[in-house]
């Protein structure tokens, strides 16, 4: 087996989960990606973000239809 890394980048973490960089920054903001600030860099559990992604918690919200006029 291949060692993983625990700590992953912002870079690392786009990748591993198929997202774009600003959208891991958003993510930490609007969505409570588990992130830990080191100094002035970002860095991510691996498993953390699994659980968190399996939890649905990065999901989009679901949007409201529009009513037709009649």
């Amino acid at each position: 087996m291949g060692r993983q890394e625990r700590w992953l980048s912002v870079a690392k973490i786009a990748e591993h989960i198929g997202i774009k960089q600003e959208t891991v920054y958003t993510w930490i903001a609007q969505k409570g990606l588990p992130a830990h600030k080191v100094g002035r860099l970002w860095k991510f559990d691996r498993k953390e973000v699994d659980d968190w992604v399996r939890s649905g918690q990065g999901a989009a919200p679901k949007r409201r239809k529009r009513r037709k006029d009649k």
